[in-house]
């Protein structure tokens, strides 16, 4: 569908539309400091907002405040970053929570990326077996995808995200403005899932985004407002018809279990998470190609969409052995059999097992040895 840049002072609502649990997602520019329009309706006894040093120095004191009219506002900050988001990251959540004398109508609110809302979320998940939470998503990867659905979760040393629960938010506050201050390499990370999302559902949007990458990858964060909410939508009718990952919200992983896999092979931190997803969806695209799915001027198109977004689309040296036991270890697997995402064409995506043959070629095609 094609994008327009909204009116700077609008605000695009994307309901999530749940049984018993239904929440809005709001994305427009200059939001964190209406955040106490979306929070007060939920009443809270009390807030806690967990944060990272980073995104605390710049809007942690500002939130705290604005959130400080609606009720008792705390804050914690958690050093967690990917390598250390653990179980240990959120027993310190929880003790922040007791400190902050939260009670069952306290919110706790996730101020950060991804890192932070999986910590918070499962630690708002099992404080006296659920309270609400709030995502305040702070990079474009959290605002288009991990702040949206409910996953929640923290790394083993066994595979990434094995550990959590569904937890969904009560509702999400995507300010655009905020990406403004990430540097270039987190926006291309968040871009990844934003192709992603084109090329399983919506090929038109993919076409709209192939033509923003070059305004964005130079700095126009302003142009992301209608891609935020168009990513939103996506993501939020899958999660509606399918919450708990049964069925169609499986071809949410597109590109995952290759990008899990290279996380966890390169070492939690080194590649971001949408830098691996990149690398993912380029290496999908190439085994639908030897599945007979798509041709080689899809996977081309698609290469050439991960490099404009200035992500890798090979990785260089990894073990293909190693990289099949992390795959059938990944919390996807079934009976240690591995269920690939792949593209019928861009726009629409499927699960499908895979030979051992095709994996292998494309596990080499895509640099591993």
């Amino acid at each position: 569908m094609p994008l327009s840049t909204p009116p700077a002072d609008s605000v695009a609502r994307v309901a999530v539309e749940l049984a018993g649990r239904a929440y809005d997602i709001h994305v427009g520019a200059g939001l964190i400091g209406r955040l106490a329009e979306w929070v007060a309706p939920l009443r809270p006894t009390s807030i806690l907002v967990v944060s990272d040093p980073t995104v605390a120095a710049l809007y942690l004191t500002r939130v705290v405040r604005t959130l400080g009219e609606v009720a008792r506002t705390e804050r914690f900050v958690s050093a967690a970053d990917e390598a250390g988001k653990n179980l240990a990251a959120v027993a310190q959540v929880v003790d922040a929570l007791v400190a902050a004398r939260a009670d069952r109508r306290s919110v706790l609110v996730a101020l950060g990326g991804g890192v932070i809302g999986d910590i918070a979320g499962f630690a708002s998940a099992i404080f006296m077996r659920g309270i609400r939470y709030v995502q305040v998503p702070t990079t474009l990867l959290a605002q288009v995808d991990s702040s949206v659905g409910g996953k929640t979760g923290v790394n083993h040393d066994a595979g990434k995200n094995l550990i959590g629960a569904f937890h969904q938010p009560s509702v999400v506050v995507a300010d655009v403005d905020l990406l403004s201050s990430l540097p270039a390499r987190e926006i291309s990370a968040g871009l990844a899932e934003i192709l992603k999302h084109g090329l399983l559902a919506d090929a038109d949007y993919f076409a709209s985004v192939e033509a923003l990458l070059p305004r964005v990858v130079n700095g126009d964060v302003a142009a992301l407002a209608p891609v935020v909410a168009r990513s939103c939508a996506i993501k939020a009718g899958v999660v509606a018809r399918d919450e708990r990952e049964s069925g169609e919200r499986a071809l949410l992983n597109l590109g995952h279990t290759f990008g899990h896999a290279i996380e966890a092979l390169a070492g939690y931190g080194h590649w971001l998470h949408g830098e691996a997803v990149g690398c993912g969806l380029c290496l999908a695209a190439d085994m639908s190609r030897r599945l007979s799915l798509i041709d080689a001027g899809a996977v081309a198109r698609i290469e050439q969409a991960v490099d404009a977004a200035r992500l890798p689309t090979r990785i260089a040296g990894l073990s293909r052995v190693a990289a099949v036991q992390a795959m059938r270890g990944d919390k996807k697997a079934e009976r240690g059999q591995i269920g690939f995402i792949v593209l019928e064409r861009i726009g629409r995506a499927a699960q499908r097992s895979v030979p051992d043959e095709i994996l292998d070629a494309t596990l080499a095609a895509g640099g591993y040895v």
